[in-house]
């Protein structure tokens, strides 16, 4: 590659940076300011996907971008660039810009040896949260691009993977989900057939796990009641099959008119859009997708790290808890009430199960049905980034007594 394109495009990215760093620590919306910027039309697609990489790059390693940055850029940017996900819209300015850097060693602590840094990369006070986030081989995958999960929704996978070999996307299927297949290629799928179709859905596969520990009897009526745009309403919707049914509530009206497409494109009948305010009814099942803080998903929205604090993981936890008690009246003698994150802080997770099964005797815990040899607790499933290269999840079924 020519110098003056490398300098070309490390200042746009410099320029990028810059706009973008006074919000970094205060902005969960930041994915949206990265989008804005990216549009401008001296952006071609090629360029958006280098300058999103280098973005969402120097946020995961935010720490040493800033302590590497008080040195002087070029340090700061050849790091970025060693440090970016290899995807041929990086390679290129990698090789110009880092050249004799060695291959980049697996572990975090290798990385920051080589860089010459010493700031930690998940805030201190998280520690008291999740220490399994601190250390290998979780530390490592929260610092990895996400991966790209779909779930298969097709009684014909093979015309799906078809299709994909056809755009030369190789794919791998899990290992613990029958209907998951990671896509190991930069692809927008949303350009297929299949999904036109309404044939998978694009789904990380940590939150598939959430149902898939969970022995959802077909043929039951439940409600998901935080649907939002519904991934795992349709997953219930197909656990219970034609016979059963899932009322799908949620406070954003643009979230359900989304799972309202999403369910008529695949074909679920059995959806219902409740809107809001569920009705006065007795399911046998109650699935509580919780709002809190994201910290399971800092990988794919880095950004989170550094503008979450403990208060907000609280304000969250004592949201939770009222949508728990809230929502367990649902729930018919022997029925299900399964409550989710995608959170990996403890005062989110088993905390708030634990704060709720002490105010409703009623209650107790229920074993998941599939572990996935994922960390079971006491009061239920953490779903560990590193487990099955996933984002982070936390799942606690309980049981109604009859």
């Amino acid at each position: 590659m020519p110098p003056s394109i490398v300098r070309g495009q490390q200042h746009t990215f410099l320029r990028l940076w810059r706009s973008l760093a006074p919000f970094v620590r205060t902005d969960r919306d930041l994915p949206a300011r990265v989008a804005a910027a990216l549009r401008r039309r001296e952006f071609g697609a090629r360029d958006r996907r280098l300058y999103r990489e280098l973005i969402y790059t120097a946020l995961r390693y935010l720490p040493w971008m800033e302590e590497l940055g008080a040195r002087a850029d070029d340090p700061a940017v050849r790091a970025i660039a060693w440090l970016a996900a290899d995807l041929p819209a990086t390679r290129a300015f990698r090789e110009a810009l880092a050249p004799d850097a060695p291959p980049l060693p697996p572990a975090i602590a290798a990385r920051a040896t080589h860089l010459g840094v010493a700031s930690g990369l998940i805030p201190a006070w998280f520690r008291d949260h999740c220490a399994a986030a601190f250390v290998s081989p979780n530390l490592e995958a929260l610092h990895t691009r996400a991966p790209l999960w779909i779930r298969l929704q097709t009684g014909d996978p093979a015309a799906v993977l078809a299709e994909f070999a056809d755009r030369n996307w190789p794919c791998r299927p899990s290992a613990v989900r029958p209907d998951a297949v990671q896509v190991l290629a930069e692809a927008d799928l949303t350009t297929t057939a299949a999904c036109r179709a309404g044939r998978f859905e694009i789904q990380d596969l940590g939150s598939q796990l959430v149902l898939g520990s969970v022995d959802v009897v077909p043929g039951g009526r439940w409600l998901d009641a935080c649907a939002g745009a519904g991934g795992k309403t349709l997953q219930l919707a197909r656990l219970l099959g034609p016979g059963g049914r899932v009322d799908a509530c949620d406070v954003r009206a643009e979230a359900l008119a989304e799972l309202a497409r999403r369910a008529k494109r695949g074909g679920m009948a059995n959806v219902r859009i409740a809107g809001e305010t569920p009705p006065e009814a007795s399911y046998d099942g109650v699935l509580v997708d919780a709002p809190c803080s994201g910290s399971g998903t800092w990988r794919r929205a880095p950004h989170l790290k550094w503008c979450t604090t403990p208060a907000d993981v609280a304000a969250h936890a004592a949201r939770q808890r009222e949508l728990l008690a809230r929502f367990a009246r649902l729930v018919r003698p022997g029925g299900l009430l399964v409550y989710a994150t995608c959170s990996l802080s403890r005062h989110e997770n088993e905390d708030v199960a634990k704060a709720f099964l002490s105010s409703h005797s009623g209650f107790s815990v229920v074993p998941p049905a599939h572990t996935f040899a994922a960390t079971a607790g006491a009061h239920g499933l953490t779903i560990l980034p590193a487990e099955h290269d996933t984002d982070g999840f936390f799942v606690s079924t309980l049981r109604r007594a009859g």
